[in-house]
């Protein structure tokens, strides 16, 4: 959890803000290939909207805040399918119902400020039934395990790519 809330702090001041929710939307559509920027930007003011409401200061969320949220997750399996089909969508962006290498990869370097990363062995791993590709039933079952389960070792703690360290 630490790793996507630092990725999301684009100013690295410990604190999420609604800017950084669109800087991380605007990041996004740099580096995809149709780059429909303001349906990514609805994607990311949707989770802030969401965080906000539960955070304890007026204009940031911190991550006591979002691990809050977090906690309250495995009772709200429906919200947080929805949110796994909304997120889906966002990454297909060929909209043919199926996650390739390049869309994730494209997500997860836009997660990562930018640059490129090397996503294969977590695609290989996130691609359950080794098709390669990832459908919307196994990216809402990784999305379900990072943000409601408790299992460190589950292919969905890697959604977000590799943990640093």
């Amino acid at each position: 959890m630490r790793s996507v809330f630092d990725a999301m702090d684009g100013d690295g001041d410990g604190a999420l803000r609604e800017t950084d929710f669109e800087a991380l939307a605007r990041r996004w559509a740099a580096v995809r290939v149709a780059g429909d920027e303001e349906r990514l930007l609805a994607v990311m003011r949707g989770w802030w909207d969401t965080l906000a409401v539960h955070s304890r200061t007026a204009d940031a969320v911190l991550i006591d805040d979002v691990l809050a949220v977090v906690d309250l997750l495995d009772g709200m399996p429906d919200a947080v399918i929805a949110t796994a089909d909304t997120m889906f969508e966002a990454v297909d962006e060929d909209g043919d119902g199926l996650v390739s290498l390049a869309e994730y990869q494209r997500m997860i370097e836009a997660w990562n400020g930018g640059g490129p990363a090397d996503v294969g062995d977590t695609f290989a791993l996130l691609d359950l039934d080794g098709d390669g590709v990832i459908s919307r039933e196994e990216f809402a079952a990784h999305w379900y395990e990072f943000w409601a389960g408790d299992d460190p070792e589950a292919p969905g703690s890697r959604i977000f790519g590799r943990v640093p360290g």
